[in-house]
């Protein structure tokens, strides 16, 4: 096995922190992921990782030279990439993480224009309404929703989006509409888990923080679910603004306590810093980027 090879194999058992994570990750058995880190061991006459019944992690020395193989790696990606983006055609196989509906409404269009474009990228979206770990899941694009806390990602500003609470025009006229957050308790509430606390929701008033206590009458882990429920009048509802876009335009919803939204959430476009130069990649995000930032309007 080649040097090369040798530093990925090591490199993709810190990343997945076990030879198994790794074998899956690299398409090896797992024997061959550890006869490979024993071979680079014993050529390089140091351990560089500690192994344990329950966990992977380097050693001093495997820390050092952990950070000497992803610096030559980079190198290498981004010569291949060089390469493949001079050639306009990018290969291999592309996996894509996206919230659920953001993805439907957004997202899944544009993969298959990149897929029309580019024949020789396989695609793998995957949408879900959870948080993804794009070294663990083996993840090359994210689309998040939120502030973000992971230093190791490159993320691609997209816009912004809101929390905002919604109802049927039948409902708010058999209801009567809440001027106040904290009139929400009188009312038949619908809560959807992908945007906010079952049992309390988010608003400002004069630059504070407001949450409101409430008992909502109905709980849906998806947001279609909020907006049909919301739709036949069980109750009001509170999503991202995206997700009610299209009810908004129609008057099926309108949106209500508006005075006191939170504030905007940002919305990226992640990937992880080592994968950054490739070829599938860069196209994906160009084209990408380009298109949501010039005909999506995500507040």
């Amino acid at each position: 096995m080649n040097t090369l090879r040798e530093m990925e194999v090591f490199v993709a058992i810190a990343d997945q922190g076990s030879f198994v994570g790794a074998s899956e990750k690299l398409g090896m058995s797992t024997p061959a992921v550890s006869r490979s880190l024993n071979s680079l061991e014993a050529r390089l006459g140091a351990q560089l990782l500690v192994r344990t019944t329950r966990s992977v992690r380097p050693t001093e020395a495997g820390a050092s030279y952990l950070d000497a193989c992803r610096t030559v790696l980079d190198v290498v990606a981004d010569a291949e990439a060089n390469v493949s983006t001079r050639q306009d055609n990018p290969v291999g196989t592309l996996t894509i993480s996206v919230p659920v509906l953001f993805g439907r409404r957004y997202i899944a269009p544009l993969v298959n224009a990149y897929a029309q474009r580019y024949p020789d990228v396989v695609v793998n979206a995957v949408y879900a309404d959870r948080t993804t770990r794009l070294l663990e899941d083996g993840v090359d694009i994210a689309i998040r929703i939120g502030h973000l806390e992971d230093s190791a990602i490159y993320a691609v500003p997209l816009g912004f989006v809101r929390r905002r609470t919604y109802a049927t025009p039948a409902y708010l006229a058999a209801h009567g509409e809440p001027i106040h957050p904290r009139e929400l308790a009188g009312h038949h509430c619908v809560s959807f888990t992908g945007v906010t606390n079952p049992f309390e929701w988010l608003f400002y008033e004069n630059g504070a923080r407001l949450p409101v206590r409430l008992q909502p009458r109905m709980i849906v882990n998806l947001a279609p679910a909020a907006v049909d429920a919301a739709i036949d009048r069980v109750g009001i509802t509170q999503l991202f603004s995206y997700q009610a876009a299209p009810e908004v335009l129609s008057g099926s919803l309108v949106p209500i306590l508006t005075a006191f939204e939170p504030e905007s959430i940002p919305v990226n476009l992640l990937h992880v810093e080592r994968r950054g130069a490739s070829g599938k990649i860069r196209a994906f995000v160009e084209f990408v980027t380009e298109t949501l930032r010039n005909n999506v309007h995500l507040q």
